[in-house]
Order: structure tokens, then sequence, then C-alpha cells
């Protein structure tokens, strides 16, 4: 047991001086290079260029990959916990299709032009309606199968491609070129709302998904084990898939 401790606290050390490592090189590194030691010096210099791109470029950058990182993250680890499967993902369950159908729809449409959080809003609307139908599909005798919801999981991933596949060959140039842009992925957001939205969202599921950490381990026992536990699987599993989706929607979008 001590020695399980000290290699979890070893491991732990270790990951937090990389994280700080990784702060370090996210904040001095660029274009602009601001060496770390003038720091405090440039907290108080607000009208230079430096004050600038720190605190409108490379703060809010740094805390939305943290955000988008340990959203997947997490939701990642509960989807683990449920399956009792290390490669089960948002993926796999098709969620983050399901969000990413969700979003090349709102920028098909242009309505991502009407507001700045419609985008987020359709990833959680996407993932929620894909984890709908996945948990749907898979009741069988008011019994949850979690091995047939992996199997739709994965089905329902592939429509969700194609879907994608069938939208941009009917759009224009111009919605194509922005839909693989957001394929691809960036942390360079400059609305400070949405940065916002998304780090806070991710902190409450991450203290909200704290208090099914018991629930959760029980699960891994098995649901049959899980029940002579007291534990009600599928009250407890319903909640954490809506976690799930509000972490994968905001992430992915």
């Amino acid at each position: 047991m001590k020695i399980n401790q000290f290699r979890w606290t070893v491991y732990l050390v270790v990951l937090l001086v990389v994280v700080m490592a990784a702060i370090t090189l996210s904040l001095s590194v660029g274009e602009i290079s601001i060496p770390f030691k003038q720091f405090p010096q440039i907290f108080s210099q607000k009208d230079s260029m430096e004050y600038g791109v720190l605190f409108y470029i490379r703060i809010p950058r740094t805390l939305l990959g943290f955000a988008v990182g340990g959203s997947l993250g997490l939701a990642g680890a509960i989807l683990q916990g449920i399956y009792r499967n290390p490669l089960v993902e948002p993926y796999t369950l098709g969620i983050s299709g399901g969000a990413s159908l969700g979003v090349t729809f709102v920028l098909v449409g242009g309505f991502h032009l009407v507001h700045i959080l419609i985008l987020p809003i359709a990833g959680f609307i996407g993932a929620f309606v894909t984890i709908f139908l996945v948990y749907t599909l898979s009741i069988r005798n008011r019994e949850l199968n979690v091995n047939r919801m992996l199997l739709i999981g994965v089905m329902i991933s592939f429509i969700s491609s194609s879907l994608m596949m069938f939208l941009m060959s009917i759009t224009s140039t111009e919605n194509i070129q922005s839909i693989v842009f957001w394929m691809m992925g960036s942390l360079n957001e400059t609305n400070q709302t949405l940065i916002i939205i998304v780090v806070v969202l991710s902190l409450a599921c991450l203290a909200v998904s704290y208090l099914f950490v018991m629930p959760l381990n029980a699960l891994r026992l098995g649901e049959e084990r899980a029940k002579h536990l007291g534990v009600n699987s599928n009250v407890i599993i319903r909640i954490l898939f809506i976690i799930t989706s509000l972490l994968t929607g905001a992430a992915i979008s």
C-alpha cells in the first residue's frame, strides 16, 4: 500500500512539473518572445504590446487548451468507468461525431453568424441527441445492455461521418473551407465570453462528476453487483451521460 501511494505521489509530482513547464512555454514562446522573468514587469505595463499579447491571446489560449483537454479526458474517464473498458472514449460511442454533425449543420446553414454561442449549443445538442439515441436503442426489457450500447455508438459514429460528408458535398466552397478549418481544430479563440463559458462548464462538470465517484466505482464491478450495493445504475448512467454530453459538446465546438 505504501509503495503504491509513493508511486502515485511521484506520478503527480512529475505531472505537475510537466504542466507548469507547458504553461510557461505556452505563455513565453511565440512570434513575440516574452521571457518568464519579465512577467511581473509586464503586469504593471497595461499599455505595452507584451501585455496585450499575454492577456488577450496567450492566457486565454492556455486556459482554453486546459479546458478542452480536461473535458475530453474527464468524459473518457467517465465512459471507461461505465463500460469497464479502457478503450472507450467519446469518439467510440459516436458522441463526438454527433457533436461535430450538429456544428457542421450550423456552419452549412450559416446559423453561426446569428450568435457566438450557436456553435457550442449545436455541439451540445448533437452530442445529447446522439447519446439519447444510443441509450434508448440499448434498452432491452427495461435493462441497459452495455455491449449493445457500444456497438450502436460505433454505428452512429459512422452515420454521423457520412452525413457530414453529405452536407459538405452540397454546400458552397466557402462553407466547405470553414468546415475543414473547424475540423482541424484551433485554440485561437478571440471571444473571451466563449472561453469563460467553456472553462466554467468544464469546472462545473468536474465538480458534479466528483459526487458520483463512489457509484462509478461500484459500476466498475458490474451492474448486478452495483445494484446489490444500492446503486441505481440506470439513473446514475443517465446523469453521467448528460455530463459527458456537456463536456464533449463544449470541447468539440
